[in-house]
């Protein structure tokens, strides 16, 4: 036979998409059993809620600084979700973001706070709807409670408390996504009654992006009203934790760094362990 010269045609965009997506469809979804975990204390005294972390900080469940950097090394990483975004002027990705978060509980309340270091404060969204808190510089702490093995997205028991980083705190600024008996992805503010909140911009004098947040929620009239098998919480209960940190740097839907998960899939959110109260870490004399 004579030989025959055989063209393939590559649609070169279609192929960069498909090796784009290879290391996120290569990656399994991890099991937050396989972790150990996150013991998160009870507070002794409910702190005062003014943007000024240290009445509470070194008795909440914090585990150091989280950056791009060190999210890639976790079992949940997933590069497309985990990100930072490139609008031509951003720093390293060191500088671009990175936080630390905290967590505790008493009989009443969910306490959040994170110190965060970040180049710029983005709150404006082009196409604004109240429930578009990811468009913005945001901080969500996914909640379940209790933790159930029934793999859902915002379902019963499933709650995301999340807190825009607009020092005018607008009414959409304390949002609540959370499901209920029969119910998917409610989207409405946190109860005025159930939430106090306070944002510091630029506590340290080093960046106008840089901000402390401390927030409390109430528990019996969100956890409860998203899931009537809650109940008030003691220690050894067991929920599920999972962060979400919003950086859109001017652009649209902008980066990301998520702790502990994977998105709204509740069987990927780490297990959460009320545990009682903590000492602060001692220094030791020499």
């Amino acid at each position: 036979m004579p030989e025959q010269n055989i063209i393939v045609v590559v649609n070169t965009r279609a192929l960069f998409a498909i090796l784009l997506a290879l290391p996120v469809a290569a990656q399994q979804k991890w099991d937050p059993n396989s972790w150990p975990p996150l013991q998160v204390p009870k507070l002794l005294q409910a702190p005062r809620i003014d943007g000024d972390l240290s009445e509470w900080k070194y008795v909440a469940f914090t585990d150091g600084v989280w950056d791009i950097l060190r999210i890639r090394q976790t079992p949940w990483y997933l590069p497309a979700i985990n990100r930072l975004t490139d609008h031509g002027n951003e720093p390293p990705p060191e500088e671009d973001l990175q936080a630390r978060y905290y967590t505790a509980w008493d009989d009443t309340y969910l306490y959040f706070g994170a110190e965060v270091k970040d180049n710029v404060n983005d709150v404006d969204d082009p196409a604004h709807e109240p429930k578009r808190w990811y468009f913005k510089d945001a901080i969500c702490w996914f909640i379940e409670a209790p933790r159930d093995n029934v793999a859902s997205s915002f379902g019963q028991g499933d709650n995301a408390f999340c807190f825009v980083i607009d020092a005018r705190k607008p009414p959409y600024a304390a949002w609540w996504r959370h499901g209920a008996p029969g119910k998917t992805y409610i989207e409405e503010p946190i109860p005025a009654s159930a939430v106090s909140y306070a944002i510091r911009m630029n506590p340290w004098k080093r960046s106008a992006g840089d901000f402390i947040l401390e927030a409390r929620v109430a528990m019996a009239p969100t956890l409860g009203k998203s899931n009537p098998n809650w109940h008030k919480p003691r220690e050894g209960d067991m929920y599920s934790l999972e962060i979400v940190h919003t950086d859109p740097d001017g652009g649209g839907y902008g980066g990301h760094l998520i702790m502990y998960g994977q998105g709204d899939d509740d069987a990927t959110w780490g297990r959460m362990l009320l545990t009682g109260p903590i000492q602060p870490i001692e220094r030791k004399p020499e």
